[in-house]
């Protein structure tokens, strides 16, 4: 079947009971510690419910965190297809130049396997140490540090390890990853738009940082679901998808039971099926014994609880005894309904200060104790009284982000301010009384939300991370770079 975009079908047609869908909606939206973002299921290669909770939508990337790491797998899938990459060859002959300064027999024997497999042999994760001892020169900064295990025989799960993998496809093909992946993957699956950060300029980071859409995410998982078939060609070697989805080490020392399952080439397994994902909880799972895959972003930090709500609700939900019937038929309605009115609960608070509205326009406010211990490059918050609402403004050196609130939940929309080049936000929230505004910030290409506390009795503001960014820097950085 030759498609870049999904055939869509109702859950019914093919074999998903629909109300065993909502039984895990039902449970992720009373979860406190979950937000789901959005949401697509595919079975038999076609989409049978999908949604996203308002401000996000379908056409906005989302930072998928870890979950970049199987695209670099991918990545690596090709290249060693190709001839460009040895799995048996040591890491360092793909960097001669460092040579001289890798003297650990343990860090000059581990081969392209190991890294891809996360079994460098270090005990722990050292992307801090790396960060630290030698920032202009990562894969130098790993290779210095030596492995506690022979490479192979020990699983931690270590961000220098795909780094180094990323770098040898880029160094091997020539190109950066994203145009390295375009003609081989993005553009046969109808990919759009995407972006990944670098470091240093030109080299993806490989471990995190890239941003695509949901259907982005689905259509990697329907690729490996097909053992690497797209339309009418073997798109990725169905060896590599075997090796890359099938245990390459085990994980026994990991806490939750879905990552005790072992470790492939970048992806996990899991009780059920396997997957890769990312922090804060985005997820492509893949079930071949079902022909399904579940693509997901949101923002929590229970990660295993949403694995947990698959396997209670939507597990029981495919089979095949759930074929259309009228009341499945009515079942798909509903869902189908559901899905199409999704929306995160927008922060309270009255949409204008009444008869304070004079005394809030023009207002500036400045960190409370001289510093936002949560964001520490923003230094001001401005609001303005506009024919739209209110614009706030949140300034760093790098310059501003601005949005506007309305009266009407979720403000979405770019401000003139932004010039193009600041991170897409939403809006929600109001006035607590007249002396307090609070506003929930959603920086919409990535899972996280900052509130802003604003009192005008002695000008300051606070703002805290519902989930902090992972990769700290200006407000203006949470976008997909590019």
């Amino acid at each position: 079947m030759a498609y870049t975009v999904f055939p869509r079908s109702t859950p019914s047609s093919q074999g998903v009971d629909a109300a065993g869908v909502e039984s895990f909606l039902d449970a992720m939206e009373t979860h406190p510690e979950v937000e789901l973002h959005s949401l697509m299921l595919l079975r038999n290669g076609h989409v049978v419910t999908e949604g996203w909770w308002a401000p996000y939508a379908p056409d906005r990337v989302h930072l998928l965190y870890s979950l970049s790491k199987s695209y670099t797998s991918t990545a690596a899938g090709f290249a060693v297809a190709e001839g460009l990459l040895d799995l048996d060859r040591t890491v360092l002959s793909y960097f001669p130049e460092l040579d001289a300064d890798i003297t650990d027999p343990r860090s000059r024997s581990m081969l392209v396997r190991h890294i891809a497999a996360m079994a460098s042999g270090h005990h722990d994760e050292c992307i801090e140490r790396v960060w630290d001892s030698d920032p202009g020169d990562l894969i130098r900064g790993f290779l210095r540090i030596p492995p506690d295990e022979e490479p192979g025989t020990w699983f931690a799960y270590n961000q220098p390890c795909t780094y180094t993998l990323a770098a040898i496809v880029q160094r091997e093909s020539g190109q950066s990853l994203v145009d390295y992946l375009r003609p081989r993957l993005f553009d046969p699956l109808g990919i759009g738009p995407v972006g990944w950060q670098q470091h240093p300029p030109g080299q993806a980071l490989g471990f995190t940082g890239l941003h695509a859409t949901t259907d982005a995410i689905a259509k990697l998982g329907q690729l490996y679901l097909q053992r690497g078939w797209w339309g009418d060609r073997q798109l990725l070697p169905a060896e590599w998808v075997a090796q890359a989805t099938s245990i390459q080490i085990d994980t026994p020392l990991k806490e939750n039971p879905d990552w005790q399952q072992g470790y492939g080439f970048q992806f996990w397994l899991a009780r059920h099926g396997y997957r890769g994902d990312g922090a804060y909880g985005q997820y492509c799972v893949v079930l071949p014994e079902q022909h399904v895959v579940v693509a997901i972003t949101s923002a929590t930090l229970d990660m295993q609880v949403v694995l947990d709500g698959l396997w209670t609700h939507l597990l029981p939900a495919l089979s095949d005894d759930h074929r259309a019937s009228p009341d499945r038929t009515a079942a798909d309605l509903h869902l189908a309904r559901r899905m199409r009115q999704l929306a995160l609960a927008p922060a309270t608070g009255k949409p204008d200060p009444g008869q304070d509205a004079d005394r809030w326009d023009g207002a500036r406010f400045t960190p409370r104790d001289g510093r936002c211990e949560q964001q520490p490059t923003l230094v001001e918050v401005e609001l303005d009284r506009t024919d739209g609402g209110w614009r706030i403004t949140l300034v760093e050196d790098a310059g501003p982000v601005t949005g506007t609130l309305s009266e009407a939940g979720w403000s979405v929309g770019d401000e003139p301010g932004n010039e193009g080049d600041s991170a897409p936000i939403a809006l929600s929230g109001g006035w607590q009384d007249g002396d307090q505004l609070a506003v929930d910030v959603v920086f919409l290409e990535t899972p996280h939300r900052l509130t802003v506390t604003c009192s005008l009795a002695d000008g300051a503001f606070e703002a805290n991370w519902g989930t902090v960014p992972l990769r700290t820097g200006r407000l203006h950085d949470l976008r997909m770079p590019g």
